[in-house]
């Protein structure tokens, strides 16, 4: 795979990372997964229920895929610490997504307490991937914490507004030398596309596929679309110009039909 994405020691071909909550039934992860090619999962540590049989989140995700626990419910960084430690138990594996959110209006994560938890699970062997407020500052205070990789929001959970911090994630993926995934709020693969296109390592969804008419078609466009991003970013899209340019000049016709007009 020329174009890999590396994490944690995992090479990863698809750059679209799938959430597994607000669907319908768990059944439909499978194709979803299948749809859009993604290959990391993130779960809801609170979700996973060992004791459950097939009603178990966790006996719905492919085999194949990275499972990505995620610390939602979290309002501080000693719960994220104790949760990413219970998904560590429970078999989950050593990824983990800081989520630390104590504001429950906007739902917007806390940068400060993410870092601390950061450094704690780093600390630990776990690779860390923190969903945090887009913060030049934070995010490299994240990096050297030890996070494997940055997740800003693109606009807050579960809204489906788009690309609304795109200005400040730009920033970042010209700044920190660590994969930038843009996380939340995505609701079109448009704007999908619009992330890779700048140079984001990857994009999670969620919401926009489960809230969607159809979500394995939604998941299936949302994979093309991140495919179709990343290859326009390594293609290198032309500056825009302020001033009109035609694509075929005209000059050299003009002159001509100029001169046999004056030999008439």
């Amino acid at each position: 795979m020329s174009d890999a994405l590396h994490i944690g020691g995992k090479v990863l071909a698809s750059r679209l990372f799938l959430g597994s909550g607000k669907y319908s039934s768990n059944a439909l992860i499978p194709a979803l997964v299948e749809a859009s090619g993604a290959q990391v999962v993130t779960v809801a540590v609170r979700r996973v229920d060992p004791a459950a049989g097939r009603e178990n989140i966790l006996t719905h995700i492919p085999p194949s895929c990275v499972l990505m626990p995620n610390t939602s419910g979290a309002r501080n960084a000693d719960e994220a610490v104790r949760i990413a430690r219970l998904a560590r138990a429970a078999g989950c594996g050593d990824w983990i997504k800081i989520e630390v959110i104590s504001d429950n209006r906007h739902l917007l994560p806390d940068n400060q307490q993410t870092i601390e938890a950061t450094r704690i699970l780093a600390a630990e062997g776990f690779i860390v991937l923190p969903y945090m407020s887009p913060d030049l500052m934070a995010a490299k205070r994240m990096a050297e914490a030890g996070a494997a990789g940055i997740m800003p929001l693109g606009a807050p959970i579960g809204t489906n507004r788009g690309f609304r911090t795109k200005e400040l994630v730009g920033i970042m993926i010209e700044e920190i030398d660590l994969p930038v995934i843009v996380d939340a709020g995505i609701g079109r693969p448009s704007e999908a596309c619009e992330c890779m296109e700048m140079g984001a390592a990857a994009v999670l969804v969620n919401t926009a596929v489960a809230t969607a008419a159809d979500p394995v078609g939604m998941a299936r466009a949302f994979g093309q679309a991140v495919a179709a991003g990343r290859a326009a970013f390594l293609a290198g899209p032309g500056a825009a110009q302020r001033q009109a340019r035609a694509s075929s000049p005209l000059t050299g016709f003009l002159r001509k039909e100029s001169a046999a007009r004056g030999a008439l």
